[in-house]
């Protein structure tokens, strides 16, 4: 990974989770990396680990605090190469007449406007590197329907329209756009989606991560250095020609349609 070596790179979201497994690779890589994070007590535990990552707290969908974010990241690198997109929270687990406007709003504040509002706000930084990188973190639910998941599917729908269009707006500008499409990612978030989605249908829990499982031919979740490597390769020069795209780890979907399950 040399190609990575001396990069400056913002990651949101990046205390915990995904966004964690990312920043430690390519701090390990040698690139120079921020991460903006609204979890104080993850935060905290990064730094106690003693990481050369600069944690910043911030919430993405509060233009204050993007705003401080990028103005840190200005007074301390001067520009940055890339910036990933990680942010984002599950929303309701429930059918569209019980969703609760305040749930919708702040599924669609973080995932869509958070996106917005830091790559807004990273553009003039890549152009002060000579172009650079916008990834964005979606969903097999950016290209498919998602029952039980209208914030979120609508959120992650909405990326996609935003990285071809920014692709095109700043393809002049050598900046290219993109969006890694995952699957179900092994972990304490997608633990927490199956269980509100069960605890909404009143079954077992068991039966709606088979159904999950059961949704792509390669009947499994994906790992997050999965989502790395990807992270990897479009930051690389093999790369450079690759803009306004969806790149799909899934182990190819199937269906997102959830079975009807009898009651018991």
């Amino acid at each position: 990974m040399d190609h990575i070596k001396n990069k400056i790179i913002l990651i949101t979201a990046g205390a915990s989770g995904i966004g964690a497994d990312m920043a430690k690779s390519l701090s390990k890589a040698g690139a120079s990396v921020i991460i903006g994070d609204k979890n104080e007590i993850a935060l905290k535990r990064l730094e106690k680990k003693g990481s050369d990552i600069l944690a910043i707290q911030a919430d993405v969908s509060n233009e204050s605090d993007v705003a401080m974010l990028f103005e840190t990241v200005k007074s301390r690198f001067g520009k940055i190469d890339a910036l990933i997109n990680n942010a984002g929270i599950p929303g309701p687990s429930v059918k569209l007449e019980d969703i609760d406007l305040k749930d919708w709003e702040e599924a669609i504040k973080v995932n869509l406007t958070g996106t917005f509002l830091c790559s807004k706000s990273a553009i003039q930084l890549l152009k002060e590197s000579g172009g650079g990188s916008i990834i964005n973190i979606g969903s097999t639910s950016s290209f498919m329907g998602t029952p039980l998941r209208s914030a979120y599917t609508a959120s992650k729908w909405g990326l996609i329209g935003l990285t071809k269009t920014w692709a095109m707006e700043y393809g002049k500008d050598k900046i290219r756009v993109n969006t890694i499409c995952p699957t179900s990612v092994s972990g304490e978030r997608i633990e927490g989606v199956i269980e509100r989605d069960a605890k909404y249908r009143k079954i077992d829990p068991e039966k709606i991560r088979q159904a999950y499982l059961d949704q792509t031919s390669l009947k499994t979740f994906i790992d997050s250095e999965e989502i790395v490597g990807m992270v990897v390769y479009l930051l690389s020069p093999l790369a450079k020609n690759i803009s306004g795209q969806m790149m799909v780890i899934d182990g190819h979907t199937e269906t997102l349609a959830m079975p009807e399950f009898s009651e018991e």
